[in-house]
């Protein structure tokens, strides 16, 4: 089973932000279509290409639309495939580091010194981290030749 194709009109292409989300859109199909994916997950990226393709009346709604799918899609590939975007784990890992490392850090730090107000210095030491734990896993993807050609870009 293939992958279909991304169908839109030229009545979009006037929308430049739009036209940009179609491009990335197609794009991203365009590297699935390289990858040996199972059935049940081309079935899958098909039904998320049918629902993109069945809007016509809206802009707004296509660009909403075009934004769910595509994060489905790319969810649903890490999930069964382990397949991932450039700089996936580095985007993931970024927010969590800030979150799991970060503000604990500033907290111990606050406590320490006795002034919550330092609380904020924490976050940054905690993008670090995870920005260097997101790379690594990263580079370990592309080395595992699990790691698609493509970058979101919203």
């Amino acid at each position: 089973m293939t992958i279909k194709d991304v169908k839109y009109k030229k009545s979009f292409q006037n929308d430049h932000k739009l036209s940009k989300l179609l491009n990335q859109f197609e794009s991203l199909i365009n590297e699935l279509k390289k990858k040996k994916l199972t059935e049940n997950l081309v079935l899958f990226i098909n039904s998320q290409i049918e629902e993109v393709n069945s809007i016509e009346d809206s802009n707004k709604r296509l660009k909403n639309k075009i934004r769910k799918n595509q994060s489905k899609i790319i969810q649903q590939v890490e999930k069964e495939s382990k397949i991932v975007p450039k700089n996936h784990y580095r985007n993931t890992w970024l927010a969590l580091g800030m979150a799991v490392f970060g503000i604990p850090m500033g907290v111990a730090f606050g406590t320490i010194l006795g002034n919550l107000a330092v609380i904020g210095i924490g976050l940054p030491i905690g993008m670090a981290i995870g920005i260097a734990i997101g790379t690594n896993k990263d580079k370990q993807a592309l080395e595992e030749g699990r790691q698609l050609d493509f970058e979101v870009k919203y």
